[in-house]
C-alpha cells in the first residue's frame, strides 16, 4: 500500500473513533477523578492533566470538545515517542551484580551472628532491582532473627507485617501476629539475642519489669527509720534506707550533708509528684515491682526517676509502661511524655504501633511530627530510637504511596541523615535524586545523584543524564551514557537510556540492543510499538506489545494495547485489556491521567454485545480450558462488577495473577476473599492461603485443619493436601495426600477446581509411580477441559517409554493454550536434540525468562566441549535473570575447566541468593579448598 493509502485508511479509524467519543459525551459529564494511581503508566511524566480556572480553585474536568482539540490522532492523544521515557530504577542497582552478590556473601560469612542483622538489610537492598516478593521477604527474616536490639526487633517485625498487608484484613489488630516470635510485638520489646528463637512459636510473657525473686528487698522499718514525705497537706511514709538505696542523689539528700538527712519531714509538694505516685515509689522501695498502676502514675514516677536519677525505677516504669500501650491512639498520646523522659522502651513500644498501622497513619499529624523533621530525627535518637533502618522502612512505604510528596522528600531527607556506610549513602542519594527528578527539580536531582556516583554507585549517571537532558542538555546526557558503555560491560539498560538521547536511525538501534541485551525490559518493546502508532502500524504495534505481555504483564503495556485496540475499533478486545489493567490497578488513569479505566470500560460497554452471569461463566470456562490468563482475569473483573462480595470469584482471581507472576495483586484478591467470606470456614482457607503464600507452611495447615473441624469443604482439603505436597513427601505422606485430594473431590465445586484437584492428583500417583491412576485423573481432568492435565498425561507416556504419545499430547496442548512458552519447553523433552533445541527456542522467544532453554543449551555446548560458548549462553541470560540454578551450573562449568576462583565467585553469588542450596553448598566447598 502506499504512503497515501495509509493515511487515508488512518483517516478512516480516526473519524470513526471520534464519531464514538461524541456519541458517548452526554456520558462523561460530571465524573470524578481519583487520585492518580501510583504505578509506571505510559503517560506518568504528565503529573497536572487539568488546569485550574483563574475564577474557581476547582479544577476543570475536560470535556470532549477540549479533549478533541488536543490531538487528531485520538482524542487523547497517543504517547509520542520523544516524549516517551522508561522510570528509573530506586533501588541499588550494581553494574557487575554477581559480584556484589558474591562480596556480601563473604561478608556474611566472616560477620560474627550478632552483627549480621544490617548485612541482611544490605542484602535487601542489593536483591530489590529483581523484584521477587519472596525472596525480599527471606531477606527481612533473616535480618530480624540476628536484631539485637530492641529498636530493630520493633521495626523489622512491622516491616514484615507491612510487606503482608495486614491492615486491608477486616477486623485485624495491630498486635495480630502469625504466631511466631519473628513477628511477635510483644517478643520485640524484650532485650536478648536468640536467632534460634525467631521461629518458634509465641507464648504470653509476663510484663518484663516484674521481678519474682523479691526476697532480697523485704520491708523492713529498721532500715533507717521512717521518713515521711509531705505533698500537701498529706504525708506519705517511707523507709529512709529503701528510697535512699534508689539513687545516690537520693541517698546523698537523706544520708548526705544536706539538711533534709536530719528531717523526719521533707516537703514534697514541689517535686511534681501526687501522694498516689509517692506511695508507688515507696511500695518500689520495698519490693522491687509495680501492682497495678494507670499510666498516669507510672508517668510520674518515670518524671520521678529522671529527676532523681533511680534507673531502676526508671527502667521498671518504662518496661511496664511499654507493655501497657495498646492501641494506635494511646501511642500517639504517650509518644512525647516518652521522648520528654527519654523512657526508650516506652518510645520503641509507641512507634510499634504507629508502624504496625502503616500506611494507614502515615499522614496522621503526630505521627508527621514524629518522624519527618530533622529536629524529630534528633528527638527520636536521644533514646536509641533513629536509625537508617526505621527510616528505610518509612521512606519505602511513603515511596509506595505517592513518590512525589513532601513526606517523602522529608523522610529520604532524614534517610540521609542516618546513613553511615557507604552503600546506605548510595541508596538515599540515588533515592532523593529520583524523588526530586520527579517533582522536576533537576538541578538539585542532579546534585543528589553525583552525590550517590562518589560514593560508588556508577548507575546514578542514568540520573545525572535524566536531569541534564531535561534542562536542554541532551548532548552532555548522550555522552555520559556512552561514556558509562564504553568503560564498562554493556548491559541492556544502558543501552536503554542512550536511546533516549540518540538521534535518528541510531535512536532504533539502541533501543533493539537493549532488546538483545535484556529482552526483559519493557520499554523498548512500547517504543517499537509507539513508533509504528505512529506510522499508522497499528496491527504491528499490537504484535510488539503482545511479545512482551506474554510474558510480563504490566498496566503500562496493557493501557497501550487498549489503546491500539481502540483505534482499530476492536472495542471488545480493548475491554479485555482494561479490565486486567484493573485487576492490577484498580485505581488505574488512563490517557494521560485524564480518565478513570474503569470509566473507559463503562463507554465502551455500549459499544459491545452484554454479557449474562450465564455468558460470563461460559466465557470463563473457556478461557481458563485455552489457558488465557489475561482474557480469565477480564472475564472475572466483569463477574465481580456485577457481584463484588463473591469471595470465590476473589479467590479464581488470584490463582490466575500468581500464574501471570504479580504477586502483589494477587495477595491483594486474596484479602479481599477474606474480608467478603460469609462464613468461618471459607475466611479460614484464605486466611490459610494468605500464610502459606508468605512462607507460613504450618499456620497454613492449621487454618485448614481448623475449617474442616468446621464444615467439609472443597477448597480446605484441598488446602490442606497442597501444602502437605510442599514438602518430600515419603508413601505414607503420599497416600495421606492421595486421601484429601479425594476428599475433596467429593465435596461440591466448579470444574475449574477439580481439573485443578485432579490434575494434582494425578501428579501424586505420579510420584508414587501408579501410572494407570494417573492418566486416570488426567483423562478425567481433561473431560472437564482442564487443558494443563496434557501435560501431565504427556509425562504418563514418557513414563511408560511412549515418547511418541507424549510429544503429541504436549502438541495438543500447544494448539489450546494461549500461553504457550512452558508448553514448547516441557515437549521438547519428548523429541530428539534437534527438534528440542527448536522447541526450546521458541519457548524462549515467548518468554525470555524462562531459565531452562538457556541451560539446556549450555549444557549442549559443553557436551560439544565447547565449552567457553556454553559459558557464554548461561553468561547472557544471567546477565538479564541472575538465576540460583544457573550460576550454579556455571559455577560447575568453571569447576571442570579449573576456573576455581570464577567458580567460587558464582557459587557464593548464588548462596547469597539461598543459603542453603545443598548442590551449590557442596561445590563452595570444593571450590574453596581448590582454590587456596
Amino acid at each position: 500500500m502506499s504512503r497515501e493509502g495509509k493515511e487515508e485508511s488512518g483517516n478512516i479509524w480516526k473519524s470513526r473513533f471520534v464519531s464514538l467519543i461524541l456519541q458517548l459525551s452526554h456520558t462523561m459529564r460530571g465524573f470524578k477523578l481519583k487520585d492518580r494511581c501510583k504505578t509506571n503508566q505510559v503517560h506518568a511524566y504528565n503529573t497536572n492533566p487539568f488546569p485550574i480556572s483563574p475564577t474557581s480553585s476547582k479544577l476543570q474536568y475536560p470535556t470532549i470538545n477540549s479533549i478533541l482539540s488536543e490531538s487528531p490522532f485520538l482524542p487523547y492523544g497517543l504517547p509520542k515517542t520523544h516524549s516517551f521515557e522508561p522510570p528509573l530504577d530506586l533501588s541499588l542497582k550494581s553494574l557487575d551484580f554477581v559480584q556484589s552478590l558474591a562480596d556480601l556473601y563473604r561478608k556474611l560469612q566472616m560477620t560474627q551472628d550478632f552483627n549480621k542483622s544490617l548485612l541482611h538489610l544490605e542484602q535487601y537492598a542489593l536483591l530489590y532491582t529483581l523484584g521477587d516478593p519472596k525472596l525480599l521477604r527471606r531477606c527481612l527474616q533473616s535480618a530480624r532473627q540476628h536484631a539485637v536490639d530492641v529498636h530493630s526487633k520493633v521495626v523489622l517485625s512491622a516491616w514484615l507485617r507491612f510487606e503482608r498487608r495486614e491492615d486491608e484484613l477486616v477486623g485485624s489488630s495491630a498486635f495480630d501476629c502469625i504466631g511466631r516470635v519473628l513477628e511477635c510485638p510483644k517478643t520485640a520489646l524484650l532485650h536478648g539475642y536468640n536467632p534460634k528463637s525467631v521461629f518458634d512459636h509465641c507464648q504470653s510473657h509476663p510484663p518484663p519489669n516484674q521481678i519474682s525473686d523479691t526476697n532480697n528487698f523485704l520491708t523492713s522499718e529498721n532500715d533507717g527509720g521512717i521518713i515521711h514525705f509531705c505533698i500537701h497537706n498529706q504525708e506519705v511514709n517511707c523507709i529512709r534506707g529503701r528510697i535512699a538505696a534508689l539513687s545516690a542523689p537520693l541517698k546523698s539528700m537523706l544520708y548526705g550533708d544536706f539538711i533534709e538527712s536530719d528531717k523526719e519531714k521533707i516537703d514534697f509538694t514541689h517535686i511534681g509528684i501526687s501522694v498516689d505516685g509517692m506511695r508507688a515509689v515507696d511500695s518500689f522501695s520495698r519490693t522491687r515491682r509495680f501492682d497495678s498502676y494507670p499510666p498516669n502514675i507510672l508517668l510520674e514516677l518515670l518524671s520521678f526517676a529522671n529527676r532523681f536519677c533511680c534507673e531502676e525505677l526508671k527502667s521498671a516504669s518504662d518496661s511496664y509502661l511499654a507493655s501497657l500501650v495498646s492501641d494506635i491512639d494511646e501511642a500517639l498520646i504517650l509518644i512525647d511524655y516518652a521522648l520528654d523522659e527519654r523512657a526508650p522502651l516506652l518510645v520503641a513500644s509507641c512507634l510499634q504501633l504507629m508502624l504496625r498501622e502503616l500506611p494507614g497513619y502515615l499522614y496522621n499529624p503526630k505521627v508527621l511530627k514524629t518522624f519527618c523533621s530533622s529536629e524529630a530525627r534528633d528527638r527520636l535518637a536521644t533514646v536509641g530510637q533513629a536509625s537508617f533502618l526505621l527510616y528505610y522502612f518509612l521512606s519505602q512505604v511513603a515511596i509506595e504511596d505517592n513518590m512525589m510528596s513532601k513526606v517523602t522528600l522529608m523522610l529520604l531527607e532524614r534517610l540521609k541523615e542516618c546513613a553511615t556506610e557507604r552503600w546506605q549513602k548510595a541508596l538515599a542519594m540515588h533515592q532523593l535524586g529520583c524523588v526530586l527528578l520527579q517533582r522536576k527539580d533537576y538541578k538539585e536531582a542532579q546534585h543528589y545523584f553525583e552525590m550517590a556516583i562518589e560514593v560508588g554507585h556508577v548507575y546514578s549517571v542514568v540520573g545525572v543524564a535524566r536531569a541534564k537532558f531535561k534542562q536542554g542538555q541532551r548532548f552532555l546526557a548522550f555522552e555520559l551514557i556512552n561514556g558509562i558503555i564504553s568503560e564498562y560491560t554493556p548491559t541492556g539498560w544502558m543501552y536503554q537510556e542512550r536511546s533516549l538521547y540518540s538521534l535518528g536511525k541510531q535512536k532504533i538501534l539502541d533501543v533493539n540492543d537493549a532488546t538483545r541485551l535484556d529482552p526483559a525490559l519493557s520499554f523498548p518493546y512500547k517504543y517499537r510499538a509507539i513508533v509504528m502508532v505512529e506510522e499508522n502500524q497499528i496491527e504491528a504495534a499490537i504484535v510488539e506489545i503482545n511479545r512482551i505481555v506474554g510474558f510480563k504483564v504490566s498496566p503500562d503495556c496493557l493501557e497501550l494495547r487498549a489503546w491500539c485496540f481502540i483505534a482499530l475499533e476492536d472495542y471488545q478486545s480493548a475491554i479485555r485489556d482494561i479490565r486486567a489493567l484493573l485487576t492490577l490497578e484498580p485505581n488505574y488513569m488512563m490517557f494521560r491521567g485524564k480518565m478513570r479505566a474503569d470509566h473507559l470500560v463503562e463507554l465502551l460497554s455500549l459499544h459491545v454485545q452484554p454479557w449474562s452471569p450465564a455468558d460470563c461463566w461460559m466465557q470463563l470456562y473457556d478461557r481458563w480450558s485455552s489457558v488465557d490468563d489475561i482474557g480469565s482475569l477480564a472475564v472475572i473483573h466483569q463477574m465481580l462488577i456485577n457481584d463484588p462480595g463473591r469471595s470465590i470469584l476473589r479467590f479464581r482471581q488470584s490463582l490466575l495473577l500468581l500464574r501471570l507472576n504479580c504477586q502483589k495483586a494477587a495477595m491483594r484478591s486474596l484479602r479481599l476473599a477474606r474480608n467478603h467470606s460469609t462464613s468461618t470456614c471459607e475466611r479460614l482457607v484464605y486466611e490459610g492461603w494468605i500464610l502459606y503464600d508468605t512462607g507460613h507452611r504450618e499456620e497454613a495447615l492449621a487454618k485448614a485443619e481448623e475449617s474442616i473441624s468446621l464444615q467439609r469443604s472443597f477448597e480446605a482439603f484441598f488446602l490442606k493436601a497442597y501444602a502437605l505436597a510442599d514438602a518430600t513427601l515419603d508413601s505414607e505422606s503420599s497416600s495421606y495426600v492421595i486421601q484429601l485430594l479425594e476428599e475433596a473431590l467429593k465435596c461440591p465445586s466448579d470444574g475449574l477446581r477439580k481439573g485443578q484437584a485432579l490434575n494434582n492428583l494425578g501428579s501424586i500417583y505420579v510420584d508414587c509411580n501408579k501410572l494407570d491412576l494417573a492418566a486416570d485423573c488426567y483423562v478425567r481432568a481433561l473431560e472437564i477441559k482442564h487443558t494443563r492435565a496434557h501435560q501431565g498425561l504427556a509425562r504418563v507416556y514418557h513414563l511408560k517409554s511412549d515418547r511418541k504419545s507424549a510429544y503429541e499430547e504436549m502438541t495438543k496442548l500447544i494448539d489450546k493454550a494461549q500461553n504457550k512458552a512452558s508448553a514448547y519447553e516441557k515437549r521438547s523433552e519428548y523429541c530428539d536434540r534437534d527438534m528440542a533445541n527448536g522447541d526450546l527456542s521458541m519457548a524462549s522467544l515467548l518468554d525470555p525468562l524462562r531459565t531452562y532453554p538457556y541451560r539446556y543449551m549450555a549444557a549442549v555446548l559443553m557436551d560439544d566441549q565447547r565449552e567457553t560458548e556454553a559459558v557464554e549462553e548461561l553468561t547472557r541470560a544471567i546477565s538479564f535473570k541472575p538465576d540460583l540454578q544457573m550460576l550454579n551450573l556455571r559455577a560447575a562449568f568453571h569447576e571442570s575447566m579449573t576456573d576455581f576462583s570464577r567458580a567460587l565467585q558464582d557459587s557464593e553469588a548464588a548462596l547469597c541468593l539461598d543459603p542453603n542450596h545443598k548442590d551449590t553448598l557442596d561445590l563452595y566447598s570444593r571450590t574453596r579448598l581448590k582454590n587456596t
